[in-house]
């Protein structure tokens, strides 16, 4: 993005340089982060305007994914953002978040760990803690449903099969997949993880809805319990 004088509004800024007519004429993709976060901002300060106050925004952490799991008092902080443009970026990030998992779920196969992975990915993506859930199989093993099953560090407590296995019975599931997430970002599994894996196998098999793979997502690799032949 050019140097652009901070006393100027984005309104004194050449037609062709604004965010939004750039967007319109252009096309979204041509817009920069700050850009695009600074459309939702909408307006600045008398010393800052809404590009300056969306480059301060993503540049408070390396990884500009913080802003994904941001709060409004996180971004309230920020000299130029109020709680309603706060609730407006979290709303914008969380519906484009909503959607682009909506398509990836459409598009999961179950015989390519990497389109499941694609998913999750997309699901757990900006996530500060562990979050278990389930996809409800039907008998052509297409998911059709998600349940978030627990929040937080994984122990057999936490997850207990029979919060995993209520909602595939209520909901006709003919098997089950589950995952969560690591967000230190290595995808390697725990001896819980290992634990919790067996134990849904066995009350599958019992209750006659098998569990497919439970898989374990990192930033960017993921561990596939059934690869790893533990299931």
């Amino acid at each position: 993005m050019k140097e652009k004088s901070r006393n100027l509004t984005i309104k004194e800024y050449p037609s062709h340089d604004r965010p939004m007519e750039k967007l319109v004429g252009r096309g979204k993709e041509a817009l920069s982060d700050e850009e695009l976060l600074a459309i939702l901002i909408g307006s600045g300060t008398p010393s800052r305007n809404a590009l300056e106050v969306a480059d301060a925004i993503l540049r408070r952490d390396k990884l500009r994914t913080w802003i994904l799991t941001a709060t409004v008092e996180e971004l309230t902080d920020f000299d130029g953002v109020g709680r309603t443009k706060a609730c407006r970026i979290i709303a914008g990030l969380e519906l484009g978040k909503r959607l682009t998992s909506a398509r990836s779920f459409q598009a999961m196969s179950l015989s390519s760990p990497r389109t499941v992975f694609n998913y999750l990915s997309t699901l757990f993506q900006g996530e500060k803690q562990e979050r278990f859930i389930c996809l409800y199989l039907d008998a052509q093993n297409r998911p059709f449903r998600q349940s978030l099953i627990s929040l937080g560090t994984l122990t057999q407590t936490l997850v207990h099969p029979r919060e995993v296995f209520r909602g595939a019975i209520r909901s006709g599931a003919n098997a089950i997949l589950v995952a969560h997430n690591h967000p230190s970002g290595d995808p390697e599994p725990s001896w819980e993880d290992i634990s919790i894996t067996k134990r849904l196998r066995e009350v599958g098999d019992i209750v006659g809805i098998p569990l497919i793979d439970h898989m374990v997502i990192g930033e960017k690799a993921y561990v596939s319990m059934k690869e790893r032949k533990i299931l």
